[in-house]
């Protein structure tokens, strides 16, 4: 998600906050009803056409690949595995590449939410040293220290999540269009709401979380006319911490339930847990961020009010990364992981929107056609 953000191409038509399906979409002329489900009562645009049948946009086909020479180098952001989020998808990546390409080796390490940039450099620094190859930095936090490091061990490769600054020949950016996967978390958020009321949490205020931030604003918009929005930050840029405080997130979440926000999207890393307990305790709904967080075991007590989860397919990207590595050809990489290459997308676990997957799907598919453009700047 971030920059930890995070984190998921084009992010240029924002909505005015008072324009609505017929100034974003290219949609309005869409001629079906909108279904009567959830909160149909605030739904004010029309269904976008169906979804076509697709062969799955899987970003790499595998074949019989051996990675059994890599010895990978996995730099967590704060939370580090565990997170219900982020950093857990980076591991999953990894946990597939051993599984299916044999790879023995995976040393992780954490970031704290206080630390200097010489802790950064120190960790990159003695991953490179040790003889691990490749080096992944989840977060572009690591940014900076990736750019340091990197130009120091130029016979390793290294990558980078929500970060393509870097131009060194031996760093490769893994990014996202989180605002297209936000889009759609919008939609699903203002069918499902009631009050015709929503919120989001997010966890530090940077342009990368902001993205996620623009494309949820702009679905909930695109779809209803008469939408209220709730729209809080943790903290200010600069302090990552926000992305570490269930507390700060509980707190903040259950101040949009009390001024009547019914469905709750965060993009807080590990502090969505004060997100989702806050939910709960509301009778609100939730919407999850980067993993499908309703199959998450840190946030399994609040299954029962997490509606869906904006997928960020770090897991993806850090996978295909170790192939095309193993097999030794970067540029069957995209250049960003979007909904056209299931690189963002939304979950479906527990089937709380099976009734509306075929408006989620046919706004999927007019962001991928290009009809729908959706910005990476929150328009209020």
């Amino acid at each position: 998600m971030r920059g930890t953000a995070l984190a998921a191409v084009a992010m240029a038509g924002a909505l005015a906050l008072t324009g609505c399906a017929k100034d974003s979409t290219g949609g309005s002329s869409n001629n079906s009803a909108a279904p009567s489900s959830g909160g149909s009562d605030c739904v004010t645009a029309q269904k976008p056409p169906a979804a076509p049948a697709a062969a799955s946009s899987s970003t790499a086909a595998t074949g019989k690949v051996d990675g059994s020479a890599l010895k990978i180098g996995l730099a967590f952001d704060v939370g580090g595995r565990g997170d219900a989020s982020f950093n857990d998808a980076a591991a999953a990546g990894t946990d597939k590449a051993k599984s299916d390409l044999g790879v023995t080796t995976v040393s992780e390490s954490t970031a704290s939410a206080s630390e200097a940039e010489s802790a950064k450099q120190q960790r990159l620094d003695q991953m490179a040293s040790s003889g691990l190859n490749p080096i992944i930095a989840v977060g572009f936090a690591y940014a900076p220290s990736v750019k340091v490091v990197a130009a120091k061990y130029p016979n390793t490769k290294f990558a980078i999540v929500d970060d393509d600054s870097i131009t060194l020949p031996n760093v490769t950016p893994l990014v996202f269009a989180e605002e297209q996967g936000s889009f759609l978390a919008g939609v699903a958020a203002a069918y499902k709401s009631k009050s015709c009321h929503i919120g989001f949490v997010g966890g530090v205020n940077t342009p990368l979380i902001q993205k996620f931030e623009a494309g949820f604003l702009q679905g909930a918009k695109t779809v209803s006319s008469k939408i209220k929005i709730e729209d809080e930050y943790l903290t200010p840029a600069g302090d990552f911490s926000g992305f570490q405080d269930p507390p700060k997130g509980n707190a903040k979440a259950a101040a949009e339930i009390a001024k009547g926000a019914d469905v709750i999207y965060h993009a807080a890393g590990a502090s969505g847990k004060g997100v989702f307990d806050a939910a709960k305790a509301g009778n609100a709904l939730a919407i999850g961020v980067d993993s499908d967080q309703y199959n998450q075991k840190t946030v399994e007590a609040d299954k029962d009010v997490i509606i869906t989860s904006m997928l960020k397919r770090v897991d993806v990207a850090v996978f295909d990364y170790v192939t095309a590595l193993a097999k030794g050809d970067l540029t069957t990489l995209p250049k960003r992981f979007d909904l056209k290459v299931d690189g963002v997308g939304y979950a479906t676990s527990g089937g709380k929107v099976d009734d509306i997957k075929d408006v989620l799907d046919g706004y999927k598919a007019q962001i991928i056609s290009g009809a729908i453009t959706v910005s990476d700047k929150p328009q209020k």
